[in-house]
């Protein structure tokens, strides 16, 4: 089937990780312009796109979500260099790893979370609304597509990072307002959150090779099994195409394996060998 993705450009916040990574092959293998940013390890970004055959079609640009001034360029040149940007996928994230519960929390790390997770979410969504403003829809009808990578701690909640529930849950109040005002700039475009579960990332794996991790994780997802990075990345291709998406906008996603927040396996229904296996495969 026919996306109807090939030539667009699609800018992904975030593309260092692995689900930003993921999220680049994904756009890139449906013919997509792909305009890059990368902050804190944006050298890593520059030497990984370099390695791929699509990089001729391809930019890495230096933002930080946080600063709007270096979204607002990213997107400017993204523009100069493919002529419009139609799709953008706000996922740069930030997940602190220490469990501390909100009483032992410092300010700082509260708001920091905030500042990336919300605030950067909210500026690329800016930058982007500004950007299709200036430049008008597209004459085809092929509406611009905007997604927001949530969690599942945004819907369930995580014992020790209320900072990062909390900073996931509030996505959801502004994806249910920028799909009206994103709606005003272009009749055609969508703003949608993608919430993926437990996934296995640079990011998420040191949590992940903790002995007994994985079997307490999955007793709350009826399929037992950990995400991989397309996972994630598949399900916002087709959030962003215009042929399967093109009436779907103020939804929210969940890509958990079927997690419900409640414990649904005892002990001895998993395997964690063979969950890691078909990881690793």
């Amino acid at each position: 089937m026919d996306l109807l993705l090939t030539d667009k450009t699609v800018l992904i916040t975030g593309a260092s990780g692995g689900i930003g990574r993921a999220l680049a092959r994904a756009f890139a293998a449906e013919g997509c312009n792909l305009v890059l940013t990368g902050h804190s390890n944006f050298e890593a970004l520059q030497g990984w796109l370099a390695e791929h055959s699509f990089a001729d079609r391809a930019i890495a640009e230096y933002a930080d979500v946080t600063d709007l001034a270096e979204m607002q360029q990213a997107f400017k040149t993204g523009v100069k260099r493919f002529g419009r940007v139609d799709i953008c996928v706000a996922n740069a994230g930030k997940w602190p790893a220490p469990n501390e519960r909100l009483d032992q929390m410092s300010p700082a790390r509260f708001e920091e979370t905030l500042r990336v997770n919300l605030l950067g979410s909210a500026w690329t969504a800016k930058a982007f609304m500004e950007t299709l403003a200036a430049n008008g829809p597209r004459a085809d009808g092929h509406g611009a597509a905007l997604t927001f990578i949530g969690s599942t701690a945004g819907r369930h909640g995580e014992p020790g990072h209320c900072d990062y529930a909390a900073s996931k849950a509030a996505l959801r109040g502004l994806m249910l307002s920028l799909k009206s005002d994103i709606a005003r700039i272009d009749p055609f475009a969508r703003v949608n959150v993608v919430e993926p579960g437990w996934t296995v990332t640079e990011m998420a794996r040191p949590a992940l090779e903790q002995p007994g991790v994985i079997s307490r994780i999955v007793r709350t997802m009826a399929m037992r099994q950990i995400a991989k990075a397309d996972d994630i990345a598949r399900t916002v291709v087709a959030l962003s195409s215009p042929a399967i998406s093109r009436h779907t906008s103020g939804e929210v996603l969940t890509v958990s394996g079927g997690m419900d927040g409640r414990t649904l396996w005892g002990e001895d229904d998993i395997d964690e060998d063979a969950i890691r296996q078909r990881v690793k495969g």
